[in-house]
């Protein structure tokens, strides 16, 4: 029970901490005069992924390598499944209103990348170099976009809704938020892989599994909160792209920095199911890409229900 506790901890902590930092570096960016476009693309981007990172980074040292790639796959199968299923349940998402079909292309070849990738059997700093270099040239082409103001789903727009954004913050505050989010981050995520890890001992249940439910859920529960919100206003039009871009950033960003810090070796279970989930997860979204479909009531409860099935079948 005790491990149970302090894991919810870990977890508590990580998002408080993961909320300071976006607010902190997103108002002094703001301060500083750095477009918001340009703070949407990268601080909040980075900022939003900084639990999953930190978690990552935690397993790799602690020698707990399944929950950092667990976190990855999973948070990703979670995003398209309940970040999306869910909020849709209670009021259709528009997505038809957001061209997202070049960024939802970028994370396909980034899900098939890494997924070439794993079939090496281990994660090493070439692999994780690999990675990086595709993050920065997606990034190149967003920086492309942005400055040229073509961006379908307008970075600038979003940042103007977000409740972080207040340019004229004090520094006062400014500095707390920043200390706030650098030294709760680590903590957090120290607390979360050690007693996840417990958790995992004490049920006989891998590692993998913990990183790609317990974790996974718990460090998506901020998109998900934003995005039921979203909904419940009626202006979740965005949501479709915030999830692609999540995700593109997690595989390519996360596992890619993780290696710097250790070999992350790839579980036999990821190679025979839990890919090719996240793989059959993200081609499910084709429809509201490419052929303008609305995220419908309907649709939100087959997403959510293939979750809990997917969920289900781990457990078993």
């Amino acid at each position: 029970m005790t491990a149970w506790l302090l894991s919810g901890l870990g977890l508590l902590i990580l998002l408080l901490a993961g909320d300071a930092l976006v607010r902190g570096a997103v108002n002094l960016s703001l301060r500083l005069g750095v477009p918001a476009l340009i703070v949407s693309l990268t601080i909040v981007a980075f900022g939003t992924s900084a639990p999953e990172l930190l978690i990552a980074i935690s397993a790799v040292q602690e020698n707990a390598p399944g929950i950092a790639l667990g976190n990855v796959v999973g948070s990703n199968t979670a995003n398209i499944l309940l970040v999306l299923g869910v909020p849709a349940m209670l009021a259709t998402l528009h997505t038809s209103e957001c061209d997202s079909r070049k960024n939802y292309v970028f994370m396909l070849i980034a899900s098939v990348l890494f997924i070439a990738l794993a079939f090496l059997g281990v994660f090493t700093l070439l692999s994780g170099a690999i990675l990086l270099a595709a993050l920065a040239l997606v990034l190149a082409n967003a920086f492309r976009e942005a400055h040229a103001h073509r961006s379908a789903c307008a970075a600038g727009e979003e940042l103007e809704g977000l409740e972080e954004a207040d340019p004229d913050m004090p520094y006062w505050k400014l500095s707390i938020y920043l200390i706030l989010g650098l030294i709760g981050l680590p903590m957090g995520a120290h607390l979360l892989v050690e007693n996840a890890t417990v958790i995992a001992l004490t049920y006989g249940v891998s590692e993998t599994v913990i990183g790609l439910t317990l974790v996974a859920v718990g460090t998506s529960l901020p998109e998900l909160a934003t995005t039921v919100m979203a909904a419940l206003r009626r202006q979740a039009d965005v949501a479709l792209g915030n999830v692609i871009g999540s995700n593109m950033f997690n595989l390519l960003a996360i596992i890619g920095i993780a290696t710097l810090f250790g070999r992350i070796p790839v579980d036999p279970e990821f190679l025979q199911f839990d890919l090719w989930v996240m793989l059959g997860a993200s081609l499910l979204l084709v429809p509201f890409v490419f052929f303008k479909k609305d995220i419908t009531r309907v649709w939100g409860m087959v997403l959510t229900m293939l979750y809990l099935v997917y969920v289900v079948i781990l457990l078993a």
